[in-house]
Formats: structure tokens, sequence, C-alpha cells
């Protein structure tokens, strides 16, 4: 399956929710959902009105937490089977290992304006993960790990016009704007990873 390519507010008005999937831009009156209300097209809005089941629920659940973090099917079942083999609860552990992906980090860190962006960062090699490049998006990070910019990379108009952006950096992460190089203080819990998601109908889709 290739990755989606189409216009990120047309997911939004799929879905009837905010997947901030152009960032903080979402926050803002220029977000589609603020200008038209419903699914794009006759035939979704009618669906749409229907009363959905129970499955049709827990779906729309999983998908808008891969599109989200903008994962690919296969890439989202690795993830979650990986969280069912660990000990504790599968949901926070599945959404704990999303938001310590590589692409993840750059973007909560401010350094990127959307996740997309943040991935592109990674990709070109943009990113250094304790002073190496490393330009895998789906790398973990781990607790005491350094990320920052290459030199050259931190002139980037992408960069400095994210960096103009007032977004709170979440208590797991440090970031210094002077040095543009954030820190994993820890591993992320559940209460600080704000994605307004019911993690627990996703376990109860692969349960099924």
């Amino acid at each position: 399956m290739a990755r989606y390519t189409g216009p990120s507010c047309r997911i939004c008005r799929r879905e009837g929710r905010k997947l901030f999937l152009k960032g903080e831009r979402c926050s803002t009156d220029k977000c589609v959902l603020v200008k038209r209300e419903g699914p794009p097209g006759e035939i979704a809005k009618r669906r749409r009105r229907a009363k959905q089941s129970g499955y049709a629920i827990h779906l729309r659940e999983k998908q808008n937490l891969k599109r989200i973090y903008g994962l690919l099917e296969n890439q989202f079942k690795n993830y979650f089977r990986i969280a069912e083999r660990k000990k504790g609860i599968t949901g926070e552990i599945l959404l704990e290992l999303l938001e310590r992906r590589l692409d993840n980090v750059v973007y909560v860190l401010g350094i990127a304006p959307s996740r997309k962006s943040a991935r592109q960062f990674v990709n070109h090699g943009h990113i250094l993960v304790n002073s190496k490049k490393v330009n895998i998006p789906s790398y973990l990070v781990s607790q005491d790990d350094a990320i920052t910019l290459k030199e050259k990379s931190k002139k980037l108009v992408l960069v400095e016009s994210a960096l103009k952006e007032e977004r709170e950096v979440p208590k797991w992460l440090s970031f210094d704007k002077e040095s543009l190089q954030g820190k994993v203080v820890a591993i992320p819990q559940r209460e600080d990873i704000p994605v307004d998601i019911k993690e627990e109908l996703i376990v109860e889709l692969y349960s099924k």
C-alpha cells in the first residue's frame, strides 16, 4: 500500500475531527474544519449520518491514530504486535512507542511544523541523535538521547518558521532554543501524550 499523498485536510474532514496533520496551523482559523463541516463528497456525508456499527467505531479510532502518526497499515500492525508482547497496558504501550518515533520527537520539540515535515527532515539527514546522523523516521529514541540539527540545517526556512510558533514541549522532553538541542528526559507516559484517542478501542479491534 502506498503512502497517502493527497490533501491532509481531506483526511480531517473524512474523520470529522482535527488530527493536526498540519501542525499548529490546525489550531488557527485556517483549519478546514472551521470553514467546512462534514466529510467531502455526498456519499460520505450520507454514510456519516447513518448509525455506525461497533466495528466501524473501533476501526475509525485505529485509522485516526494511524493517520496522526502517518503510518501505513503494516507499520501500525507491527507496533501493535510489539506492544502486545510487552508487559503492561497494551494500548498505552502502543502510544508510547509511537510517541518515541524520531520523526514525532522532532515535531514535538518544535523543530518542524508538522509530523510530515519532520519525517522529511529525518529522511534527508538533517537530524542528529547523540551527535550521529539518523535518517530513519521510525527510530525509537531512548532516555538521555540528545536530538539536534546538523549545523547547516539550523538555517532552513522551515525550521526558522517552526521555531517561531509557541509550542509547549512535553515534560518527558527538554529543548534549548539557543542551541536547538532536545533531550529525552524520560520515557513518555499516557498522561504525557495529548492525542485524543481511545486506545482501548484499538486493542479491542485487534482482539476480535
